[in-house]
């Protein structure tokens, strides 16, 4: 599949939102997993399988975390692995043409997962139990109220808001890698870093979860 396909497909996908009218930054992206795509689908990989991978590497995080500092920076290592698979899998469904509801399905409880993973590896680095809950809980939230909207036809779905995926990502992984170096200086600075990772998330969620035009 040509870029210009790709680049089609994947406004369809996204509530037409037109990827050449995206910033720099996303429109690199999107070209990165359309070449990576390509390259996974020539090898056979299917978009489930990259997916699982996906969603292995983010039950690792906590694991990861329990090792305390270093732990911590190789946790976030972990997730910035995970957002990789997970932007592949979508573009080698796309490239490969097997694009379906299940498969979106599929990513989508592996995404769910896949947080609430991260969330547990902000605990176990010293954010506060209730913090991450409800952070969590607000991003479930947030995706119920994102696919109630789309199901009921609202306009401007596929624009990002602040409480989505993307800043999900950016807050795990700063967290978890300023953490575990915060950590390595002075031990109780970890705990703090992970907290206010974690607070970030959660009052990011809210901001997201805010009405859509109809």
């Amino acid at each position: 599949m040509n870029w210009p396909d790709y680049a089609a497909a994947w406004s369809a996908l996204h509530g037409g939102f037109d990827v050449h009218r995206a910033s720099p930054l996303v429109r690199g992206w999107v070209r990165i997993a359309w070449r990576a795509g390509g390259l996974l689908g020539r090898l056979g990989i299917g978009p489930t399988t990259v997916t699982l991978i996906g969603l292995l590497l983010c039950l690792l995080v906590p694991v990861a975390a329990s090792w305390k500092f270093w732990g911590l920076i190789v946790a976030a290592l972990l997730v910035l692995a995970a957002s990789f698979a997970d932007s592949f899998d979508g573009a080698v469904a796309v490239v490969t043409g097997r694009a379906g509801k299940a498969g979106f399905v599929v990513d989508s409880v592996a995404d769910r997962l896949g947080e609430a993973a991260w969330l547990v590896a902000l605990w176990v680095g010293g954010a506060p139990a209730w913090l991450a809950v409800a952070a969590g809980g607000v991003s479930w939230l947030h995706e119920y109220v994102r696919a109630r909207a789309t199901a009921a036809g609202m306009a401007d779905i596929g624009a990002v808001t602040l409480g989505e995926r993307p800043t999900r990502v950016s807050a795990a992984i700063s967290g978890l890698l300023i953490g575990g170096v915060a950590g390595l200086v002075h031990a109780e600075w970890a705990a703090t870093v992970l907290t206010v990772a974690t607070a970030a998330w959660l009052a990011l969620s809210v901001v997201g979860v805010g009405p859509r035009r109809g």
